[in-house]
């Protein structure tokens, strides 16, 4: 037998005629929405177009919910003009609603709460963005318009739930892949405040390249114009590089490695600073590669970063610090395929730390010191201590190499001086100091069991080429030490710098290239000419 529960109905007649009256209204409202919301998507949709320059938006369905006043934006995307497919991105559903606890202290602003949105660049696509001539805080500004027609109240908190961000490179590379993303941005909607001043909370975390970590705590201020401003701690753990590669193949392979580390990065109209607290690059395996279709390119590159580098030395509003940078068990090295023949020069097992280093004349002294092995072979040191700029590079510089294998340096020599050896072990030294655009060092070279000349392996070469091996063989034999059965050769180096706006790196790298060959080729200048 079935159990009747007894209904309660209200016995006072107002009590009746309230429930009648919210029946009523919650009917209406249902299909008040039914048939408001085609409308409102298309309303929304057209406004958000309307403030975007480049790209279209378009929502394939709108779910109003008057009770709670809220609305959610399901399966809407996004699209570059110029590469419109695949789209730059899909968001799945977007949820704006009234803020209720800012209701109760008297403010009227919404949330939006964004699920599981996924973002995807390929190479076309990235270059689009990155030669795009509106300015980037024109394009941030009008994205800020285009969400801001989403709904009638301003935004005072974004949430992101599990986004997932990609950059796909051109060729067989690995695409640069962030997943399950998630960003918590609160109190948006504030006064404007004064500079370094920051009263928003942000909040960020991601899986970085499948394996590494990415974390972002601090604040924001959202309404400094013309673009808002952050200040934020960032940790990055266990990074893995080898996916750079697909970014930077024109340029540099990454076999493998990581990156750590954890700092305070600031960005706002008025300062940029960013503060490395303890950065580690560990087991690396790098090369960089110059050829002829990236020459001229890495050359503008070089000239525009010197440049930058000269305009922010000792400027307030860009501060850069190092307090720790480490480089541990790495191989790097250097590839020139505009050689005949092409050679690779390397050093590995690689220990390197960088201190203090800063664009700031007022933080003091910056000091480099490393170790390793020169083409895998000879134990190298390498002392440098470096002031902030003043308008010319002042650096002083230690090198040691030991005992390298000279089988190890064919390739080179015979690019450089179309020469080779069968035998015979190097050692370089040199200490340089730059200052006023002038300098001041030497650099000595240090041969032993060197055996240039080699019937045997030479015979099917040309002629000249012979008596160019031949003739490298008695200067070495001329030069040798007889007590000490060794060939030193040591080559000065002072007066004014080749190019004084090359940055350091071009200067360090150009001063011992050249000392290097005038002091390993001793006697073979005319010869060369040949």
């Amino acid at each position: 037998m079935a159990l009747a529960l007894p209904i309660h109905l209200p016995r006072s007649r107002w009590q009746r005629s309230f429930l009648v009256i919210l029946g009523l209204i919650v009917t209406l409202s249902i299909i008040a929405a039914f048939f408001v919301e085609e409308p409102l998507r298309r309303k929304i949709e057209g406004d958000m177009n309307a403030s975007l320059k480049g790209y279209k938006v378009a929502i394939r369905k709108l779910d109003f919910h008057p009770l709670g006043f809220s609305l959610d934006l399901e399966d809407w995307s996004v699209r570059q003009d110029a590469h419109p497919e695949p789209p730059l991105a899909f968001v799945p559903n977007l949820t704006a609603s009234v803020q209720w606890l800012s209701l109760l202290r008297g403010k009227l602003v919404a949330n939006f709460r964004i699920d599981q949105p996924r973002l995807h660049l390929d190479q076309a696509q990235g270059e689009q963005e990155i030669d795009n001539k509106i300015p980037a805080n024109e394009r941030a500004k009008s994205w800020q318009q285009a969400f801001e027609q989403i709904y009638p109240l301003k935004i005072n908190e974004i949430k992101v739930n599990g986004g997932d961000v990609v950059f796909k490179p051109d060729g067989d590379f690995k695409p640069l892949h962030l997943s399950n993303v998630n960003v918590l941005a609160t109190n948006i909607r504030n006064i404007k405040s004064r500079d370094h001043e920051y009263p928003s909370d942000l909040h960020a975390d991601a899986v970085v390249f499948d394996n590494g970590s990415l974390e972002i705590d601090g604040n924001a201020d959202f309404l400094a114009e013309p673009y808002a401003g952050i200040k934020t701690a960032v940790e990055i753990d266990k990074l893995p590089l080898s996916y750079l590669t697909g970014a930077i193949h024109d340029y540099a392979t990454i076999r493998k490695g990581t990156l750590s580390g954890k700092g305070l990065v600031e960005y706002a109209p008025k300062i940029k600073q960013v503060n490395l607290d303890d950065v580690t690059v560990a087991s690396a395996d790098m090369d960089y590669t110059m050829t002829k279709a990236n020459a001229a390119e890495s050359k503008q590159i070089k000239k525009q970063t010197v440049q930058k580098a000269k305009e922010v030395s000792n400027d307030a509003a860009v501060q850069l610090r190092a307090k720790n940078v480490k480089l541990t068990d790495s191989t790097l090295g250097w590839i020139d395929k505009t050689a005949t023949p092409n050679y690779r020069i390397f050093f590995s097992s690689l220990d390197v730390n960088v201190k203090d280093f800063s664009n700031q004349t007022k933080e003091g002294i910056g000091t480099v010191d490393a170790k390793g092995r020169f083409l895998g072979s000879g134990p190298s040191t390498l002392t440098a201590k470096f002031h902030p700029q003043t308008g010319s590079p002042n650096f002083d510089l230690d090198v040691r190499i030991n005992e390298t294998d000279l089988l190890k340096m064919n390739d080179l020599l015979r690019a450089k001086a179309n020469i080779d050896v069968t035998k015979g072990f190097m050692g370089f030294y040199s200490e340089l100091g730059v200052r006023n655009n002038a300098v001041d060092g030497y650099v000595k070279v240090l041969f032993h069991d060197v055996d240039v000349y080699d019937k045997a392996q030479d015979k099917h070469r040309p002629l000249m080429n012979k008596v160019k091996q031949f003739a490298a063989d008695v200067v070495a034999n001329v030069l040798e030490n007889r007590k000490t059965d060794d060939v030193a050769t040591k080559a000065s180096l002072s007066g004014p710098i080749e190019n004084p706006n090359a940055s350091i790196m071009e200067i360090i790298g150009k001063l011992v290239e050249n000392a290097f060959f005038k002091a390993i080729l001793p006697g073979l200048d005319e010869t060369q000419k040949d």
